[in-house]
């Protein structure tokens, strides 16, 4: 995926709805643009997942990224190619910004031999070496130690490789996260924590299960610098990696990022999303929406014209489509591939 619309109406409401007019932004328009197309295919992406999750064609669990776009795509902006990621099972935005084939992601979630699990792992459980992604995890806070272990790794080889990684605001009080800050700090890890607060754990608003909802704090009694983040800013987020990125580079230890982010669908497709009202919903996506914050920013600065923009829908609601006629046309995985995958010999 390079580093890097609704309609133009709900665009022009998102853009009158802001008491000031979006400063210019200091990217160049190439940058911008391919933040706004990678934004935009994570977002139609999933939409079509939604669409054959409806359909029947995915099963299990399946966690729409909806929302948090400006999250991984921010931090994919300012990576470099030796980095590493690993997140939680919402992770299909993930694997698309570590510029994973969308064919290939949407053949795994169908359960079919063209995924990048072969059909095995389904929406939470997909890797690729060859993008230096790793997971993609079903159990709450259980990426965090592997995380750790990956910047374990980095420094072992000296490969000057950072691991970001993601969790979210339901895993902060997991006593396994605590356990490997304290291991990032006394090895001076390059680990970027991630923490995605999308301000409800599952069905739980983040202030009936956290006595501090300043989470990027969470590392201070072992010393780890954090900060919080406008996750809905995908500039802002860049500019937060690129100094995290820098703190762990220069061998600092590890760093928090709080990205305050939002999610439009239940925690699930099984989630009705009862524990909210459809005006809270309404409001953030009409306020601060990363697709529409960016296309206002560069509408209003003339840097590119609404043709443009509906281009680059045109053209990343194609990809979607594809993938979803690929995943389709994929066979299922043979009988035999039960027997595969299970047991390596170091």
């Amino acid at each position: 995926m390079a580093k890097s619309p609704k309609s133009s109406q709900a665009r022009s409401g998102a853009r009158s709805s802001r008491a000031k007019k979006p400063a210019a932004p200091k990217e160049s328009l190439e940058n911008l643009k391919a933040y706004y197309r990678n934004m935009l295919l994570i977002r139609r992406f999933e939409e079509k997942a939604g669409q054959l999750y409806g359909m029947g064609l995915i099963g299990g669990f399946c966690h729409l990224y909806i929302g948090q776009e400006a999250v991984v795509v921010g931090m994919q902006a300012a990576a470099e190619p030796q980095d590493t990621v690993i997140t939680s099972y919402r992770d299909h935005g993930h694997m698309l910004a570590c510029d994973m084939d969308p064919k290939g992601v949407m053949a795994e979630l169908t359960g079919r031999r063209g995924g990048y699990s072969k059909g095995k792992g389904g929406s939470m459980h997909m890797f690729s070496r060859e993008k230096n992604f790793f997971g993609g995890h079903g159990i709450v806070g259980g990426q965090v130690p592997l995380g750790t272990g990956l910047a374990f790794a980095h420094k072992y080889k000296g490969d000057g490789g950072v691991c970001m990684t993601y969790f979210g605001d339901g895993a902060v009080n997991q006593g396994q996260v605590y356990e490997s800050f304290n291991m990032a700090a006394i090895w001076s890890l390059p680990v970027i924590y991630v923490i995605e607060n999308n301000k409800y754990g599952m069905g739980t608003a983040i202030e009936r299960t956290s006595v501090s909802t300043e989470l990027h704090n969470r590392g201070a009694a072992h010393g780890i610098p954090g900060e919080p983040v406008d996750g809905m800013d995908v500039i802002a987020v860049k500019q937060a990696a690129e100094k995290a990125l820098k703190h762990c580079r220069d061998g600092k230890g590890p760093y928090i990022l709080e990205m305050k982010t939002y999610r439009y669908r239940g925690h699930s497709m099984s989630d009705p999303a009862k524990y909210r009202s459809k005006e809270e919903v309404q409001k953030v996506r009409r306020e601060t929406d990363p697709i529409d914050m960016l296309a206002s920013k560069m509408l209003d600065a003339k840097m590119v014209t609404e043709d443009e923009l509906k281009a680059i829908d045109k053209e990343v609601k194609a990809l979607a489509n594809e993938a979803a006629e690929f995943a389709q046309q994929s066979p299922e995985p043979d009988e035999s591939e039960l027997w595969t995958d299970v047991l390596v010999e170091a």
